[in-house]
């Protein structure tokens, strides 16, 4: 017989899959036929579940659109709280997102992500959520690093500046390779490493960064 913990843990499982064939499907459905064009009623039935049942695990579309992203943020986050204390915190953060970066690129799904981040910057409605996604990502990463520097970020701008380049120029090397038709895996590493190196080259030694004072 099974204990109420592997029953509740076959239930979590059962959740996490379900919710994984959602955003498998309505990725695959914006893709083919658009995002405005695609329903709520469509993703469900694309995985023989009630449109009821989607709604438990998403409030909408757009969620399902941005799923993917919300992902690696949290990855990026989770890898950025798990660097040494001392660190200096650019070196700290260019890890984080390019260690997250790099172990997303060897995964199967890059390829999808890629084109679905594509139809994000070309669709408003998207575009709109995504940013206000991006925004909460940078203001965590941002209460982070104050966090790990012992700054109070009313009086020190400084955690939000760096924050602000190396999550810009992540945003710019990701548009760049979407904006490609090739989406290059390789290339999208490559850009993205060139863009935070061409952000960050003015920041000092002592926060990761070139010897100067700031």
């Amino acid at each position: 017989m099974n204990s109420p913990n592997d029953q509740g843990g076959l239930r979590a499982r059962k959740k996490q899959r379900t919710r994984a064939a959602l955003i498998d499907a309505g990725l695959d459905l914006f893709l083919a036929n658009g995002y405005e064009a695609t329903t709520i009623d469509e993703i469900a039935a694309a995985v023989e579940v009630s449109s009821r049942t989607f709604f438990r695990y998403f409030a909408g579309k757009e969620d399902v659109a941005l799923a993917k992203g919300v992902e690696f943020d949290e990855l990026v986050l989770d890898a950025l709280a798990a660097r040494p204390a001392d660190e200096p915190p650019l070196i700290s953060l260019r890890h984080a997102l390019l260690d997250v970066l790099h172990e997303s690129a060897a995964d199967s799904g890059v390829q999808r992500f890629l084109s679905t981040q594509h139809l994000i910057n070309k669709t408003p409605a998207l575009l709109a959520g995504n940013l206000r996604r991006a925004a909460g990502t940078e203001e965590r990463l941002t209460a982070e690093i104050a966090k790990r520097q012992g700054l109070d970020l009313a009086e020190d701008m400084r955690p939000r500046v760096l924050v602000g380049a190396v999550w810009g120029a992540f945003r710019i090397g990701l548009e760049t390779t979407c904006a490609d038709p090739s989406r290059e895996v390789g290339r999208m590493v490559e850009l993205v490493e060139q863009a935070i190196d061409l952000a960050t080259a003015g920041i000092p030694q002592r926060w990761g960064g070139d010897p100067r004072s700031w």
